[in-house]
């Protein structure tokens, strides 16, 4: 029905988040219809994300170095690592005003239906943090996930690596307030800022 070089950017488009075939479409034909000069932007900005944005070697956020800006601050707290499933969670937390610590960006969560899904997370990254910062410098491990099943199911397998890792380290979680099943992502700052003031110590 369309041209090839048509059909290819579609079928790009519905590799995205949410992105069917109508929504592919809906883009494709905006982009084609807005000139050149629009589609000329878009694809400067995509190279530059390419070219620029790289992996924090210490806490796996995207950004523009590495370490990061949040990683490199000598006045942050490096006692404490915030973990958190996804870089627009750090975002959110970040935006409350309310933590002065480390993070460390799992880049997703256990998935029951995904074998494979624990496998592509940044746990053993994690893990080595924790364990082989001088003599045991990490105090605390926040579990800022999801209050969701998924979320649920990988804090209590952090919680027992942890532990296996470090017996003395302090593992706590966001405090209630936040809905189960809810997302991070969509908190309000309010909200979200006093379940990091009045997070709960597990184990």
């Amino acid at each position: 029905m369309y041209s090839p070089s048509i059909q290819n950017l579609i079928k790009a488009f519905k590799k995205l988040p949410s992105v069917g075939q109508r929504t592919a479409e809906r883009f494709v034909f905006y982009l084609l219809k807005s000139g050149k000069k629009e589609v000329g932007e878009l694809t400067l900005a995509l190279k530059e994300l390419i070219d620029t944005v790289k992996s924090c070697e210490v806490c796996w956020n995207f950004s523009d170095t590495s370490p990061c800006p949040i990683c490199q601050n000598p006045k942050r707290d490096h006692t404490t690592i915030c973990v958190v499933a996804d870089p627009q969670d750090l975002a959110v937390i970040e935006g409350t005003g309310e933590y002065r610590g480390l993070y460390h960006v799992l880049r997703g969560q256990v998935d029951p239906t995904d074998a494979e899904s624990l496998t592509k997370m940044k746990v053993k990254e994690l893990l080595e943090g924790t364990r082989n910062k001088e003599q045991g410098t990490i105090q605390e491990v926040i579990l800022a996930l999801n209050p969701d099943i998924a979320g649920e199911t990988t804090m209590l397998y952090l919680e027992k690596e942890l532990k296996s890792v470090n017996q003395e380290i302090k593992i706590t979680r966001l405090a209630r307030g936040l809905p189960m099943g809810g997302d991070l992502r969509y908190a309000d700052e309010i909200t979200l800022g006093s379940a990091i003031k009045n997070r709960i110590i597990k184990g």
